[in-house]
């Protein structure tokens, strides 16, 4: 038991630490607002889709096979949807943020803290498998989160709203990387060596630069504000979600390195997008950053118990 203890901790370990050094980096003015900014839109815009088309390309996968896993996240983090949403209204009935709640709750951040996990159980293999899940939850979490925080009665809620979030989906680098990998690998293009090892340097900054800016933008002191709705959509975020899609995966007979993705997307912490959505929306996006800061903080703990109790089982 000890020795599958300090494995949890060893998966945990180096991206709580770079989390720390993150927020430590800037409390003494070595890395700033600006410079979290620049690099989060490096991260974002090409080295993270470089990262993902890579994985697609050189990972020795059946694309098909992921098929029916996407399928079953389609459905799972719906019906996770739908029950964070009855939960809100049945525990903070007269809150006036029912949509930033919700939102914290099931929208996850696949895309840096959950993939850093995959990185580090699996290897290239697990960012390989990761890859269409991510581009897929992304494009699902965007619509829930145009379908809640869109205030009640409001003629800018709707298919228009959809429709031009579709759009800018489409647009969206992470997707426009993972796509361009799925079609290189179908077609069998073959990537000359040159640009497999300078994507490759891109690559291999993207993890270490993007929990950096994440340890940076974090304003723990934040959390003095709206702690009952906060705590309340991070217990969704941190165990309601992870207990319903892993439980739920283990009885559709997911196990191993499927089970292991099932349990770390839906583990991860509140995504940073959903401060922006929520005041991109004209939602409380103080109530969303504190959200985002106490389930990046809290993840370290519930991602390491997880990971324990799944190894001690023997089911990733």
């Amino acid at each position: 038991m000890l020795e599958q203890l300090l494995f949890s901790a060893s998966v945990t370990g180096p991206i709580c630490l770079m989390l720390v050094l993150g927020v430590f980096l800037k409390r003494i003015g070595m890395i700033h607002d600006a410079f979290i900014e620049s690099a989060s839109k490096l991260v974002f815009q090409i080295t993270l889709p470089t990262m993902l088309f890579l994985s697609i390309v050189n990972g020795d996968f059946d694309l098909t096979d992921s098929g029916m896993l996407i399928l079953f996240g389609l459905f799972i983090n719906t019906i996770v949807f739908i029950a964070s949403i009855f939960l809100t209204k049945l525990v903070l009935p007269k809150h006036p943020d029912h949509g930033v709640i919700v939102q914290g709750g099931f929208r996850a951040n696949t895309a840096i803290i959950a993939l850093a996990y995959m990185a580090k159980l699996y290897g290239d293999e697990g960012i390989a498998i990761s890859a269409l899940y991510v581009a897929t939850m992304t494009i699902l979490y965007n619509i829930q989160a145009v379908f809640i925080l869109t205030p009640k009665g409001s003629g800018k809620g709707g298919l228009a709203t959809i429709t031009d979030m579709l759009k800018n989906i489409t647009k969206n680098p992470l997707i426009i990387g993972i796509m361009c990998g799925v079609f290189a690998k179908v077609a069998q293009i073959p990537v000359p060596n040159m640009v497999l090892d300078t994507g490759g340097y891109f690559a291999n900054m993207t993890l270490p630069l993007a929990l950096l800016c994440t340890g940076g933008s974090l304003n723990l002191s934040a959390l003095k504000h709206d702690q009952k709705p906060t705590w309340f959509s991070a217990t969704i975020k941190l165990i309601l979600a992870p207990l319903v899609v892993t439980i739920v995966g283990y009885f559709f007979g997911y196990r191993d390195i499927e089970l292991g993705l099932l349990f770390m997307m839906s583990a991860a912490p509140t995504a940073a997008a959903s401060y922006v959505m929520a005041r991109s929306m004209g939602g409380n996006s103080t109530l969303a950053a504190n959200v985002i800061a106490l389930t990046t903080v809290a993840s370290i703990i519930t991602c390491t118990l997880g990971i324990f109790i799944l190894t001690n089982l023997g089911l990733i």
